[in-house]
């Protein structure tokens, strides 16, 4: 139950009894999803660690906060479907663009786009919230797919760090929908 209401008009409003729906799934409450708890980063590059959020293996769909601590880099890729970005902290950009974002600023990266994502040294860490939608195609210096990484990729590479630090390879499994 949330926090109890003492003077919001709505607090004497019931909650509805039927919440989900036969087949649906509990949601996702993760408090503090930013945490200062690097146990919960996991390596994504020698510079850049991501926190998964929520992972959907049938939709090779994840959310995350992606994590640099000083300069970072996420080598030249793209992704065949959309994806959405909102930072929380830190700068960060892609060198292909002429903006850099700050807290609070939203990116929409179109389907196809290239870029090679870049964090700067900053007085906080670099911390973006990403829900990202298939592969990233990593490429070559001259734009070409020399590689790919996806949900299974994703997954996998989380089983490991959270066996490694003590959390467990089953942890990841809690975040599946």
């Amino acid at each position: 139950m949330p926090e109890r209401a003492t003077t919001e008009f709505w607090k004497d409003l019931k909650p509805i009894t039927r919440v989900f729906q036969p087949d649906a799934l509990p949601e996702v409450y993760m408090a503090n999803a930013p945490t200062e708890d690097e146990r919960y980063y996991v390596p994504f590059t020698d510079t850049v660690s991501s926190r998964p959020l929520w992972i959907s293996p049938t939709q090779n769909k994840w959310c995350d906060i992606l994590m640099a601590k000083s300069a970072g880099l996420v080598n030249r890729h793209y992704h065949p479907h959309e994806v959405f970005a909102y930072t929380i902290s830190g700068k960060w950009g892609y060198l292909e663009h002429d903006w850099t974002a700050t807290a609070g600023d939203f990116v929409y990266e179109t389907p196809g786009e290239g870029h090679t994502l870049i964090a700067y040294e900053h007085d906080e860490p670099m911390r973006v919230f990403f829900q990202v939608t298939g592969p990233l195609i990593w490429l070559d210096e001259a734009g070409e797919p020399n590689g790919f990484f996806d949900v299974h990729n994703y997954i996998e590479l989380c089983r490991n760090h959270y066996d490694k630090v003590g959390l467990g390879r089953g942890y990841i499994d809690s975040l599946f929908r």
